[in-house]
């Protein structure tokens, strides 16, 4: 199956709990995505390109949780140990969600993590 389809499905699999407003159901899709053993031939920074192009052909604009869950959870089926982050600032009020993988912001800015206060990591 193309990693393009695969990451397209994975915004697909958001979609309906991101609509309901249902956060806690995509962090528990998140949190229950084993990180699988390596058997891919799949670079991080590959996955994450097909995620970012998905979200540039999918019918909809795709926020910043779709995108970083749907990271999340194609880097954990290929074997890397990443994490949503979600971040809050209070003035003026933000909140944002990130892909860390091992420590560092993977798929954003890298100040990310000094711009907004963790609440969450999963």
């Amino acid at each position: 199956m193309s990693i393009l389809f695969t990451a397209y499905r994975e915004l697909l699999n958001l979609e309906y709990p991101l609509h309901r407003r249902n956060f806690s159901a995509i962090y528990e899709r998140v949190r229950q995505t084993p990180v699988r053993t390596p058997q891919t031939m799949f670079a991080p920074e590959q996955l994450r390109h097909a995620v970012d192009l998905a979200a540039a052909l999918y019918f909809r604009k795709v926020l910043c949780l779709q995108r970083s869950a749907a990271t999340v959870r194609l880097l954990k089926q290929h074997g890397f140990a990443a994490q949503l982050v979600i971040g809050v600032q209070q003035l003026p009020f933000a909140a944002h969600a990130w892909v860390e993988l091992d420590g560092v912001v993977f798929n954003d800015k890298p100040y990310m993590s000094e711009i907004y206060s963790v609440l969450e990591r999963c």
